[in-house]
């Protein structure tokens, strides 16, 4: 049976070469040939690891309506991108953004005034709370896991994008804070779904929701918020980029599944998990990455290569 899958790992291994696959230098250029974007900065630091940045720093980063719609259409362009496997995200700037643009959420007003009906404004009112809703939860739907890196201010619509990331960081002098209350409104962008699953203390996510209190690093930390906290931000990113990088040097077949796996898992019960996942390894366990990866371990072979996805 080894010698089986051995054949068959060399083989994909011989085609990928043979193909020319797996160069760093074609996935740069492809990146020319990408969508651009106005509010967003993509680059590829290192093979199959993209980096997204919002990138409004004159503004904070205040997330208008274009960088709402962006960053959902980034994320499900990376989802389909064979050259990603895994994605960071930091911000551009004094801050990683200071939440909603507030003169953007203006131009509102006049489509409401246009009807006295408390249905018509509110059939308006959904279709715009619904769209950033779908806009943010592309990092969660984007198979490619995401590390998000926090400096200095993550306010509001910032927290509804880091809890639907797969991974925290954050530097020393980094806060958090659901902002919404001292607005005069419940968070509806997905900060109240994914916070409380985030760091699991039902409590202290109320405190936070109900007081709009700012939350340090060292509390992020110790609360399960974020997973490590850097002396600054220059450290964070090169360190993030770095845990982007081991992860995608793993099977992309296996991390993808993984990370499908963890968000059906996390909103089912334990034998809806089981069942999920005994059907997905049902298909992916015939990959040709299962072959390479387990020959790799048990002959001791490092730096593996498997084929895009």
């Amino acid at each position: 049976m080894l010698s089986l899958i051995a054949k068959k790992a060399n083989t994909a291994v011989l085609s990928q070469f043979t193909k020319g696959g797996n160069n760093f230098m074609n996935n740069v250029a492809k990146m020319s040939q990408q969508v651009s974007y106005e509010t967003l900065s993509v680059t590829v630091p290192t093979e199959f690891v993209y980096h997204v940045e919002l990138n409004r720093p004159n503004q904070l980063n205040a997330m208008n309506r274009t960088m709402w719609l962006e960053i959902g259409k980034c994320f499900e362009n990376l989802n389909l991108d064979e050259n990603c496997r895994a994605i960071v995200l930091s911000g551009a700037g004094k801050i990683f953004t200071a939440g909603l643009d507030f003169q953007d959420m203006l131009t509102l007003a006049p489509q409401l005034a246009e009807h006295e009906d408390v249905a018509r404004k509110s059939k308006i009112l959904y279709q715009f709370i619904t769209t950033y809703q779908k806009s943010i939860s592309w990092l969660e739907l984007c198979k490619k896991p995401v590390l998000t890196a926090v400096h200095s201010a993550c306010v509001g619509g910032g927290l509804d994008l880091i809890t639907a990331a797969d991974m925290r960081y954050c530097t020393k002098d980094a806060w958090f804070q659901v902002k919404e209350v001292d607005i005069g409104m419940a968070a509806d962008v997905g900060t109240l779904q994914r916070l409380p699953k985030v760091i699991g203390s039902d409590s202290l996510v109320r405190e936070l929701c109900y007081t709009a209190r700012k939350m340090p690093a060292t509390e992020a930390l110790q609360s399960g918020l974020v997973s490590k906290v850097f002396e600054d931000k220059a450290s964070m990113i090169e360190g993030v980029i770095g845990i982007a990088k081991e992860i995608s040097k793993k099977s992309p077949v296996a991390v993808q599944g993984t990370k499908v796996s963890l968000v059906y898992s996390r909103d089912h019960t334990v034998q809806e998990g089981l069942d999920h996942i005994a059907l997905w390894n049902q298909l992916m366990l015939q990959s040709e990455d299962f072959a390479t990866a387990t020959v790799a371990q048990a002959t001791k072979q490092k730096d593996i290569v498997f084929s895009k996805l």
